[in-house]
């Protein structure tokens, strides 16, 4: 066999292995991203059309998050974010709407607290998901019945519906070990 047969081979197996360990990086990836972004997952891939994009949004995603410099609530802050809670949910009986606005605010406040930036909507539910991403739909949910109420859409019940959902989340960011649990697993 002449020699550059032989280098001829070794750059197909070559190829072949590094073809082999990309297709597997590439599942691993994916995998991960399922596994932390459960239901999201799906979702980002229906809304975008495409795997790929829907991949690469998400880790831009947990990118943006990793760099973030959450911190954990003083007893202070802690306390008073309990007593707005309640404040808020015992509003809800004599006025569900601003009862369910006031709870919105209060997530905001808290990630604000936190160090998370939110800006806008789109920007506080990428963090939600990558954080927190088991109250992902929550945060969807609770946000698409204030955007039917402010065009005059949503029930009472429906209200008292994102008030539940706000209160999964509200739990969620009250919860200090999060962020370090997220830091290890990424």
């Amino acid at each position: 066999m002449q020699p550059w047969q032989m280098v001829l081979i070794v750059l197909a197996v070559l190829a072949v292995g590094a073809a082999i360990a990309w297709s597997y990086y590439g599942r691993y990836r994916s995998r991960h991203l399922k596994d932390h972004f459960g239901t999201e997952y799906d979702r980002t891939v229906a809304e975008l059309g495409d795997r790929q994009r829907a991949e690469s949004n998400l880790r831009d995603r947990e990118a943006r998050v990793s760099k973030l410099k959450i911190r954990p609530l003083s007893a202070a802050d802690r306390q008073r974010f309990q007593d707005e809670w309640v404040a808020s949910q015992s509003r809800f009986v004599d006025d569900p709407v601003d009862a369910v606005y006031q709870a919105d605010e209060l997530i905001l406040e808290i990630m604000r607290a936190r160090g998370y930036p939110g800006h806008d909507v789109l920007e506080r539910f990428e963090d939600i998901s990558a954080m927190y991403p088991s109250v992902a739909p929550d945060y969807r949910k609770a946000r698409e019945i204030v955007a039917r109420h402010r065009q005059g859409d949503a029930s009472t019940e429906e209200m008292r519906q994102g008030m539940v959902h706000y209160r999964k989340i509200f739990s969620e960011l009250l919860e200090e070990g999060r962020y370090e649990e997220y830091k290890r697993a990424s």
